[in-house]
């Protein structure tokens, strides 16, 4: 006899050899003992956990002749046809390959048919897999078939199935096998079949049946004819690199289970079920399918990697299953995502985040305890620099006395202010020997001092507009006097420093590079001052600035903003798309933010130039002696004769048309 597998060798023949499912074959014992068996079923659950095998032994029990309390005794004549797949009483059908209506059409004609047992046992197997045409003509024969007929449909997917059939059937569900149940399972068929398996095989065995009793003995078939093959342990080595943060050793076990001839996809699937079961084990979920060796590296690497570490692998280790179907390669998806996974917390903050030296991230050190990096540590220290410095400046802020300045604010005296330290983005206020250095003539330095390096670089300012071929600018522009220093603030509100002092010289709120506001002394923000300054600030900035605050007019400063009017709310949303420009100049010339707020000005409008819209002067009369300079009329010859309609107009323009009048219906 031809050499049979042991999943077919060792098929349950009987309710009590159907392993790990006690709550089906128990029920179905009992209703067939007290004849009370429906005459539809449905069984579903995963593959290799004993459908089929329960279906033909209801099929033994329903038609045995020595029936003993709903077992069958596969002994009669009736339990051996069926067992050796000769019986008429029990027809087979493959629903993935005979899905068609004219299959069905076929199998209801054959079902009144009698047989020679009590009953005739239809089992129809992935029964998902049916056409909607073959799943409504199977609807009526299913509900009320005749009285020898029972109906066993069989399913992996059991959502799959219409409701309509669902529901005129008996729904048993089957479940994945416990480890400990498999365990013995497969030591009693080594023993019965003679195999010559070693103890450390079981344990492999087991993994690869995955509480599926028909993939645990086909691996069982496997180990006997050659032993464990290598690279099984591959899955587990990636999720240990994973958790190591070791990129070197991720790629070196890829390219062995190549060579070995694994699929990348197969390593991939096997990644993600090692994973899942990591995860399951760190939550405290069950992990009875899994044997003893299984569930022990599974709690080892959900307690080294964590749940944060383990959902970001499988969703990462999913993405990349399904990147493999549409890559040229399937094997550098893997190797991407692989390098991604094992990246160390120091090389993830340094690469998102570089320094503002300009170092890229530091290379890996490969161990799993290596800390960040000192260019990540430099980075928190300084963030943390910066917290601490704006939490002094908000303290200071909030219990500082009308005009006083609270002492400790960070500003400070000239003689001790040195080199800032790095991170440090507060501007130091000006000293009173710094106000006295910027007291000659000319503008202020950027910085509070004209020492070369000692403050931050200021950005070039744009050519004016004589560089750029406009007209020159105004007279006097360049040279214009220093204002006396401030007064110190009347309010407590201003013992706070404005939060544009707060940001780092040379930058922008949004990070890009801007002139630094002065850290000399500022000049007062007064109606008159910026009156004097602000046609010569708009000459500095861009023609559509230029254009669009020419047409308004400096209703009065509140503080340190301007209240600028324009004519009405067009004006005033285009003014406002661009005041950041009139806003910085000004900061710039006063030493201090200032603020632009444009209003609707309701009295009045900008100034107009009454000469440009006032009608011409009528021309003056011809003097009396004018016509002297004609000469004679008799000389002058006729002028053509101007069209002066619209249909003149088109028939010169149209030589040899003609009119043609149309009479009024």
């Amino acid at each position: 006899m031809a050499y049979q597998s042991l999943y077919r060798r060792y098929r349950s023949q009987k309710f009590s050899e159907v392993l790990g499912q006690p709550h089906v074959t128990g029920a179905l014992k009992t209703a067939v003992a007290e004849g009370r068996q429906s005459h539809a079923y449905l069984f579903s659950g995963p593959r290799g956990t004993g459908k089929t095998s329960t279906a033909r032994v209801l099929a033994k029990a329903l038609n045995c002749t020595n029936l003993d309390e709903g077992e069958p005794c596969s002994t009669c004549d009736s339990c051996v046809g069926i067992e050796n797949g000769k019986s008429f009483d029990l027809h087979e059908l493959d629903a993935a390959s005979h899905n068609k209506v004219d299959d069905i059409r076929d199998l209801i004609s054959k079902v009144q048919l009698g047989s020679p047992g009590r009953t005739k046992v239809y089992i129809l197997d992935e029964v998902h897999m049916l056409s909607p045409g073959a799943e409504n003509a199977l609807l009526k024969t299913l509900e009320e078939p005749p009285d020898h007929v029972v109906f066993v449909l069989a399913t992996t997917e059991p959502q799959k199935v219409v409701a309509t059939i669902r529901s005129r059937t008996q729904h048993h569900e089957f479940h994945l096998l416990p480890a400990d149940v498999l365990a013995d399972h497969v030591r009693w068929v080594i023993e019965d079949a003679e195999l010559d398996v070693a103890d450390d095989a079981i344990d492999y065995v087991l993994g690869q049946g995955g509480g599926s009793a028909r993939d645990t003995l086909s691996a069982l078939d496997l180990v006997a004819a050659g032993g464990v093959p290598e690279g099984t342990d591959i899955a587990e080595i990636l999720v240990r690199a994973i958790g190591e943060h070791d990129p070197a050793r991720a790629i070196a076990t890829v390219q062995e289970g190549l060579e070995l001839g694994r699929e990348p996809r197969t390593m991939g699937e096997d990644l993600l079920e090692i994973l899942r079961n990591a995860f399951l084990a760190s939550m405290g979920a069950g992990l009875a399918h899994l044997n003893d060796k299984t569930r022990n590296v599974s709690a080892d690497l959900g307690a080294t990697l964590g749940p944060a570490v383990l959902t970001r692998s499988l969703e990462a280790i999913g993405q990349c299953l399904i990147e493999m179907r549409q890559a040229a390669d399937p094997r550098v998806p893997l190797e991407v995502t692989l390098l991604r996974l094992t990246r160390s917390p120091g090389e993830l903050a340094a690469g998102t985040a570089p320094a503002a030296t300009g170092a890229g991230p530091a290379p890996s050190t490969g161990s799993p305890t290596a800390g960040p990096p000192a260019i990540g540590t430099a980075r928190i220290e300084a963030l943390e620099a910066k917290v601490a410095q704006l939490e002094a400046l908000l303290a200071a802020g909030a219990t500082a006395s009308p005009g006083h300045r609270p002492a400790g604010d960070g500003a400070p005296p000239a003689e001790q202010a040195g080199p800032r330290p790095a991170g440090d983005d507060t501007t130091p206020s000006p000293s009173p020997t710094t106000e006295a250095d910027n007291s000659g003539p000319g503008p202020a330095t950027p910085g509070g001092s004209d020492t070369p390096g000692s403050g931050p670089a200021r950005r070039p300012r744009p050519p004016r507009r004589a560089e750029r071929g406009g007209r020159s600018p105004r007279p006097g522009a360049a040279s214009r006097p220093p204002s006396a220093p401030p007064p110190k603030p009347e309010s407590a509100g201003d013992a706070m420093p404005p939060p544009v002092a707060n940001r780092q010289a040379g930058t922008e709120p949004n990070g890009a590079p801007g002139p630094a506001p002065s850290a000399a002394a500022a000049i007062p923000v007064t109606e008159a001052a910026v009156g004097a300054v602000f046609a010569t600030q708009l000459d500095d900035l861009s023609q559509k600035v230029r254009v669009r605050f020419k047409g308004g007019r400096i209703l009065g400063v509140d503080g340190s903003t301007v209240r600028f009017g324009v004519p009405n709310a067009i004006h005033r949303d285009r003014c406002s798309d661009v005041k950041g420009e009139v806003e910085q100049a000004l900061s710039s010339h006063f030493g201090c933010p200032v603020g632009v707020d444009v209003v609707i000005d309701d009295d009045s409008t900008a100034p107009i130039d009454m000469a440009k819209i006032a009608p011409p002067a009528p021309p003056e009369p011809m003097a009396a002696d004018a016509d002297e300079d004609i000469g004679p009329v008799e000389d002058l010859a006729d002028a053509n004769d101007q069209a002066t309609g619209g249909v003149e107009r088109i028939t010169k323009a149209f030589p040899g048309s003609q009119v043609v009048d149309t009479p009024a219906e």
